[in-house]
């Protein structure tokens, strides 16, 4: 499963345009009053512009290459700050065989780069932008977490771990929805899950929309 293009609502969007060219250094494209779409790999995420006093915000993973762990996290540590957890700035986690550090982007998108090692996807070249392969992960937010896996597990996207009632994934490792309990705080970071919507186009499968707590469409491709 690969998320080709993901559509997030954002208040912060002049913020947000400088900082994925300027800082991050990828290409932003289809810039507009309504919003932008910035290249992040494979994946296309498109940011639509919100009014009002809202401030929407999202995590997001991002695959790098699983051999080029230190490398990503010099070259992140040059451009932003990066969250901490219990004084630690990067975790091991030892199910998935992965390690991972996050910081945060101007509209409070919590950004996670993540090495997973179960991959093929190694480089033998010096780190940059272009290594940040494709969008692995996104969050989604609901009141009650297992009786929407359920409806996910019914439209043929299996868990990648167990169920739980907190956080439960599905997916594969190029491309997870993260199912999280309205209220649990998300992990490397001081916010609480909120719902925001979210669009995700998924290869072979069709375009997933999630506009309300607990809901879902697929229009099929």
């Amino acid at each position: 499963m690969r998320f080709t293009k993901l559509t997030l609502r954002t208040s912060a969007m002049e913020q947000m345009i400088d900082f994925y060219r300027s800082v991050l250094e990828l290409p932003v494209r289809e810039e507009d009053d309504s919003g932008f779409s910035v290249q992040i790999g494979s994946t296309l995420v498109h940011f639509q512009r919100v009014a009002g006093n809202g401030n929407p915000f999202y995590h997001f993973a991002i695959n790098i290459p699983e051999n080029r762990w230190s490398e990503a996290k010099q070259w992140a540590k040059a451009r932003v700050s990066l969250n901490k957890e219990q004084d630690d700035d990067e975790v091991f986690f030892v199910d998935w065989n992965a390690h991972a550090f996050y910081f945060e982007d101007p509209a409070g998108n919590i950004v996670e780069l993540i090495a997973r090692h179960n991959l093929d996807n190694a480089v033998h070249h010096p780190f940059s932008s272009g290594d940040l392969l494709e969008v692995s992960e996104i969050g989604i937010v609901a009141e009650e977490v297992i009786p929407l896996v359920r409806r996910l597990n019914e439209l043929g996207i299996p868990n990648w771990r167990g169920d739980s009632d907190g956080l439960t994934p599905v997916g594969v490792e190029n491309g997870l929805l993260i199912v999280v309990k309205q209220g649990r705080r998300w992990f490397f970071a001081d916010q609480a899950a909120e719902f925001y919507p979210v669009e995700a186009e998924v290869e072979g499968l069709g375009r997933l929309s999630f506009e309300a707590r607990g809901s879902i469409t697929l229009a099929q491709e």
